[in-house]
């Protein structure tokens, strides 16, 4: 079991963030916010596949204006993510947004930030502070001899104590590069020296599946030290495989349980069935399952049974025939083309006697 860091609980819109509440899944949008019924459409695919949380860009007045007709359509928290304009966050929070991203240090004069503060207190809204590696002062860079974690870190208590000062506390705070080491070095910092929630993940990381591998290790990584209250992982991708890939990296981490988990062989020379095509027709079918269970697809039945004794169910293919199992124990033997439709219907009707 992984220890997580205790930091304070904050909230967007109904969802709990922090203090031992489940590690968030957050994207993205990768519409045009201006277009709402692009971006609508996209978030309800995105809610369909798990998503808890979900952010949008606003670059200027019309997506600022666009926001509360998205809100309204959609049932995830959303968060405007905003860049040194201290307008569109007032006009963001108008909207009823459940969370700002935006700088403080970088909106400008401090009466600008305190109007921004105010309106996030009146209608409690918590503010993100997004350092990114690509983006830190000048002074810094020079301070620590280039974007160091250390130059992360002191970034983010910039903006930390310019609310601080406001009484602002409703704090969520990321610290991104898109290098692993750095970022992962970033977060151990910091997490070691405040009790703000973090947002974890690595920028730019790129196509699957180099992207996937940068995310895993980097945000696993940091799950296992007990470091992160909500995760985004971001891919040149749809937006529904970052969320996948989100809630992959918190099963195997062991931080939540939900869905199918499909182990695999990755098959040999003995094996006699079609594994890959197995594997696709056993996950489109049990999709809809949100309870967690492990389901064992394997090619012979050599190791089959007995390397997935675990597994709540499984196949294991033969010649010709195979064998369906359950917790190791052999079920039914039925024909090959049988083994998928079987196994499906095993585990449909247990679902309904399986309550985790």
């Amino acid at each position: 079991m992984i220890e997580r860091r205790k930091t304070r609980r904050i909230y967007v819109g109904d969802v709990s963030i922090g203090d031992g509440a489940p590690v968030r899944v957050q994207s993205m949008t990768k519409t045009d916010t201006r277009n709402v019924k692009a971006t609508v459409r996209q978030i309800k695919t995105l809610e369909k596949a798990g998503c808890e949380i979900i952010r949008v860009a606003v670059p200027d007045e019309a997506a600022a204006k666009a926001l509360g007709e998205i809100k309204k359509m959609i049932k995830i928290p959303l968060i405007a993510d905003i860049h040194f304009n201290y307008k569109l966050a007032l006009e963001a929070i108008n909207q009823g947004v459940d969370g700002l991203r935006i700088n403080p240090g970088n909106i400008g004069a401090k009466w600008k930030v305190r109007e921004v503060v105010n309106a996030a207190k009146d209608k409690r809204i918590p503010i993100r502070i997004g350092v990114n590696a690509g983006s830190l002062p000048k002074d810094l860079i020079e301070k620590y001899g280039g974007c160091t974690p250390q130059a992360m870190v002191e970034a983010a208590e910039r903006h930390i104590e310019i609310l601080e000062e406001l009484d602002f506390h409703d704090i969520k705070v990321s610290l991104k590069a898109s290098d692993v080491m750095k970022t992962v070095e970033a977060y151990r910092a910091f997490s070691n020296k405040y009790d703000y929630p973090l947002h974890v993940g690595i920028t730019e990381t790129g196509p699957v599946p180099e992207g996937v591998v940068k995310s895993s290790i980097g945000i696993g990584l940091l799950l296992l030290e007990g470091i992160g209250d909500t995760i985004r992982v971001s891919l040149t991708d749809s937006p529904q495989v970052e969320v996948n890939v989100a809630y992959e990296i918190l099963r195997v981490t062991g931080l939540r349980q939900f869905g199918v988990d499909i182990i695999s062989c990755p098959t040999c020379g003995r094996c006699e069935v079609n594994i890959k095509k197995m594997v696709k027709e056993v996950k489109k079918a049990l999709s809809y399952i949100k309870q967690p269970i492990q389901v064992a697809i394997m090619g012979c039945s050599v190791n089959g049974p007995g390397e997935a004794k675990e597994a709540d169910f499984g196949i294991a293919g033969g010649r010709r025939q195979g064998i369906v199992f359950a917790k190791g124990k052999i079920i039914k033997t039925v024909k090959e083309n049988k083994l998928v439709d079987t196994l499906v219907e095993e585990i449909r009707k247990s679902i309904g006697t399986m309550h985790h």
